[in-house]
C-alpha cells in the first residue's frame, strides 16, 4: 500500500520555525510533482507549496501567504520532501498535509495529486 508519512508538526511560538518532512512508503515518487497543503478548522484545504520537475529544471511555487517565510526542497537520497517554515505566525496553524502527483496542470489544486499523506498538526501560538 502506498502511503506518504508527514512528521515535524507540533506546538511552535510565533516567530519560531517547524521543519515538516514527507517520506513515502510503498513506492518512489521519482518525477512526481510534490506538494504541501494545509487545513485550518472550519476552512478548506489550501495549497502551501509545491516542487516540481520538468525538462530537467525544478521548479517551486508558493502560496503568497507564506513566500519568503517557507521553502519546499527534496532530498534524492532520502526520498523525502520537506518543508522548511520559518517566522511562524498563529494563521499558519493548520493540519499539513503532503500530496503526490504523477501528471499535473494546476500544482496549487488538491484535485490534481493522487496520494496523500495523514496530515501533522502545527499550532502557532501568539
Amino acid at each position: 500500500q502506498v502511503q506518504l508519512v508527514e512528521s515535524g508538526g507540533g506546538l511552535v511560538q510565533a516567530g519560531g520555525s517547524l521543519r515538516l518532512s514527507c517520506a513515502p512508503s510503498g513506492r518512489t515518487f521519482s518525477g512526481y510533482t510534490m506538494g504541501w497543503f494545509r487545513q485550518a478548522p472550519g476552512k478548506e484545504r489550501e495549497f502551501v507549496a509545491a516542487i516540481r520537475w520538468s525538462g530537467g529544471r525544478t521548479y517551486y511555487y508558493y502560496a503568497d501567504s507564506v513566500k519568503g517565510r517557507f521553502t519546499i526542497s527534496r532530498d534524492n537520497a532520502k526520498n523525502t520532501v520537506y518543508l522548511q517554515m520559518n517566522n511562524l505566525k498563529p494563521e499558519d496553524t493548520a493540519v499539513y498535509y503532503c500530496a503526490a502527483a504523477n501528471t499535473v496542470v494546476v500544482v496549487t489544486s488538491n484535485h490534481e495529486y493522487d496520494y496523500w499523506g495523514q496530515g501533522t498538526q502545527v499550532t502557532v501560538s501568539s
